[in-house]
């Protein structure tokens, strides 16, 4: 039970990139993998799923195979990003705890990192604290409380969840989370040293490629094109199923110019896993090539898969605003953002909203929400720019359109060119 734990526990890492790629409209089609695929030996993780079934149907009243079986549906949910497998985890887990519910940590541990999938951050938050209330030394119970407090915006307490983790089981699921804390805090190059520790502890494919998805997250955000190149091409030698290396090789290409290659790489990707964030990046990438009809039939796929999304107990915000802001709806994207912000707050939501209301002519609204995001990737640092330029603080804008840049050239598409422009018309960074 406890090796499926910790490799779940993985789970709000994938959400917070998140992320956040949670919600897919159907299985991904066919393709040359697939045959490979065939020919190589089962999944781990597949054959670990059947063979808990098989013992569950010998001994249908083991409660520990039932909250196993409910942890491997939610591994599964993770490595496909398939929300409607999180029913499936959730019967076995609550099956587990109708067979024994004194004493059951392994259950609630379960229900709570689903409650992560799902972003219901405060549910997670109170399952692993009854979990840790069964056992005060239960790592894998820290790891779903650290990911629900960091985005319920407690970085105190998140930070100390994953202190108790790493006192508790130093390895792959705490250094992956002390990793993305110091992340949060601006602090890459230690993170990045946590993610290789993590790596180093990594032996599935599924978490090589986990690892090496996430050392190429970090070097593109510090704008290092081919370390990041590098680490994506390891991960998919790892796992060639890996999405979040594929959707990395599609961000280098397009930050190189090679706009032919970034479409179709996200047409591959989108095609594997049609998740509401890649087809808004597919669409964002189509816009700028000048291919707006397509850019709109992929934005009604996010719209869609969006939906999938919470008809299996998810709720998105973020998403919701995104969605909006795309189809030309501040408004709406306000609305969306402010109620997430009721949820948490998380960095990514103040960020959000902030945008949200700068882009509803709201800046001075907004302006407290961007500042709360002093670290953080450089799209946060353009947002505030945007935000003072608007306000008439020039100073200041120009203070953070080079931060920007100088904390990834390369950030985005669209915003990129925008804050060097605005950069020099407010004379250069000073």
């Amino acid at each position: 039970m406890r090796r499926t734990l910790i490799r779940l526990s993985l789970l709000a890492l994938l959400a917070v990139a998140v992320l956040v790629t949670a919600g897919v409209l159907a299985r991904p089609r066919t393709t040359p993998d697939s045959a490979a695929a065939a020919a190589r030996p089962a999944d781990p993780l597949t054959t670990r799923i059947a063979r808990t079934q098989q013992r569950l149907r010998e001994v249908p009243g083991d409660w520990s195979a039932w909250a196993t079986l409910g942890g491997a549906y939610l591994e599964r949910a993770r490595v496909t990003a398939d929300p409607e497998l999180y029913p499936q985890a959730e019967q076995a887990a609550n099956r587990s705890l109708s067979v024994r519910r004194d004493g059951n940590g392994d259950a609630l541990v379960v229900l709570g990192a689903l409650a992560n999938a799902r972003h219901d951050f405060a549910g997670a938050r109170d399952r692993a604290r009854a979990a840790l209330r069964v056992d005060p030394a239960d790592a894998d119970a820290y790891g779903v409380l650290a990911d629900a407090l960091t985005q319920l915006g407690d970085a105190a307490g998140a930070t100390g969840a994953v202190q108790r983790m790493l006192d508790l089981r130093p390895g792959l699921a705490a250094y992956a989370r002390a990793s993305y804390d110091l992340e949060l805090r601006g602090r890459l190059d230690q993170a990045t040293g946590l993610m290789t520790r993590a790596l180093t502890d990594a032996l599935d494919p599924h978490d090589v490629a986990f690892c090496r998805a996430q050392l190429g997250d970090l070097a593109f955000g510090r704008g290092e094109l081919q370390t990041a190149q590098t680490e994506y091409a390891a991960a998919l030698a790892a796992d060639p199923s890996s999405v979040a290396a594929r959707r990395g090789q599609a961000r280098v290409s397009a930050a190189r110019g090679d706009l032919s290659t970034a479409i179709t790489g996200y047409a591959d990707l989108t095609a594997r896993l049609p998740g509401p964030s890649y087809l808004l990046e597919y669409a964002e990438l189509l816009r700028v090539a000048g291919r707006h009809s397509e850019a709109d039939q992929q934005l009604a796929l996010a719209t869609a898969a969006h939906q999938l999304f919470t008809a299996n107990g998810g709720t998105d915000g973020l998403a919701t605003a995104a969605l909006a802001l795309a189809q030309g709806k501040p408004a709406d994207a306000v609305t969306a953002a402010r109620a997430e912000w009721s949820r948490r707050k998380h960095p990514d939501v103040a960020d959000t909203l902030a945008w949200s209301l700068h882009a509803a002519g709201r800046d001075k609204e907004a302006l407290p929400y961007a500042e709360r995001t002093s670290t953080g990737p450089a799209g946060y640092a353009f947002h505030r720019g945007a935000i003072h330029l608007s306000l008439g603080r020039t100073d200041q804008a120009r203070t953070e359109f080079a931060r920007a840049l100088a904390v990834n050239p390369y950030f985005s598409l669209t915003d990129g060119p925008t804050a060097r422009r605005a950069l020099a018309a407010l004379g250069g960074p000073r």
